[in-house]
């Protein structure tokens, strides 16, 4: 989901910019008034960049990569996943792609602008959590996932063939299937952990308590 460096004008990465850090000082300013949602971005931001390391293949003109974004989502909140996102994508770029950096605030807004969506309409009207709950919420994430990555390409500078935006966009099917199983042993593993003291620091479990009733 990177877009390449080169591919936008020093101007549209500026207003990215702008909106990524309204985006990420909003959600931090709500972190610090809960420090636990502080602890749950730490763990956000290290599951992600796990995840992201852990498999990266490049798909026309961007990369399929293992992102994990429903495991963090339901397991450790919206506010926590938003700043997972940037603080890990500001890790990886230190770490391990420098060149990634340019795009910090334009692969940000790639993964969260699809996730406040999300929350917005199907994540706030689930009641019950299991694995067809789940792939409904990755395949409309990863929709839009690939539809920010589209309109980045779109007002680049760099014509990109519709044909090949489909393949990219075609590949996170892979990631749709396979991250359900995932999101639901993770959830698993939060509801047999929830009657723990430390639990409600590091977990939102309201969605594992949702699975654990739902298994009943």
């Amino acid at each position: 989901m990177h877009i390449e460096p080169g591919v936008l004008v020093a101007t549209k990465i500026a207003a990215a910019n702008v909106v990524a850090l309204g985006l990420v000082a909003g959600a931090a300013w709500l972190a610090l008034r809960r420090p636990a949602l502080l602890l749950r971005a730490a763990f956000a931001a290290a599951f992600f960049t796990l995840c992201m390391q852990s498999f990266h293949l490049k798909v026309g003109p961007s990369e399929l990569h293992f992102v994990g974004a429903m495991p963090m989502y339901l397991a450790l909140g919206l506010v926590p996943t938003l700043l997972g996102f940037a603080f890990g994508l500001l890790l990886q770029g230190l770490l391990f792609e420098p060149a990634d950096l340019l795009h910090l605030s334009v692969n940000t807004l790639s993964l969260a602008l699809p996730l406040l969506a999300l929350h917005a309409t199907l994540g706030q009207r689930l009641q019950r959590v299991d694995l067809g709950a789940v792939l409904r919420l990755d395949a409309a994430y990863y929709a839009g996932v690939t539809a920010m990555v589209g309109f980045w390409l779109s007002i680049g500078e760099v014509a990109t063939p519709l044909g090949e935006w489909a393949r990219f966009a075609a590949s996170y099917l892979a990631v749709v299937a396979l991250e359900p199983a995932i999101t639901v042993a993770v959830l698993l593993g939060v509801a047999r952990l929830r009657r723990q003291r430390w639990a409600a620091l590091c977990f939102d479990t309201r969605h594992a308590n949702r699975l654990a009733l739902g298994g009943r």
